[in-house]
């Protein structure tokens, strides 16, 4: 069965797109460690990030640096998280956490944005690719 990240890809179910390539594929959470938390895949679904081969390895972290830098310019913060977990969705997946403090990558404490938010922000994301 395919996995919610893949319906996302195939169009299936809508996301708030940050960036986009062949291989990969940038979106705001819809729920948010704070404001501008995004992740990253790969479009193809592997369940676990380390089994992903070397190359889309290394052009997974490439293209989550270049997201990661997108998201710094927009959102004030001290710096952009990086943290990778998996076990709720069977898809590799990269988060990247704007950071205010060692709160925000806890999981824990949620942010709550409107539709308009998340729109707002991922166009500035965008803007700033």
């Amino acid at each position: 069965m395919a996995s919610i990240f893949t319906k996302i890809v195939k169009g299936e179910i809508p996301c708030y797109k940050i960036a986009e390539t062949e291989e990969f594929l940038a979106f705001l959470d819809v729920n948010p460690n704070s404001k501008g938390h995004t992740l990253c895949i790969p479009k193809q679904e592997v369940d676990k990030i380390f089994d992903l081969d070397e190359s889309t390895f290394g052009r997974l972290m490439s293209f989550s640096q270049k997201v990661a830098k997108a998201i710094e310019k927009t959102i004030p913060c001290k710096r952009i998280g990086m943290t990778v977990i998996g076990l709720e969705v069977p898809h590799a997946h990269v988060h990247l956490i704007p950071l205010h403090t060692m709160e925000d990558a806890r999981f824990i404490q949620k942010t709550k944005m409107s539709p308009e938010e998340f729109q707002e922000v991922s166009k500035a994301i965008q803007a700033n690719l």
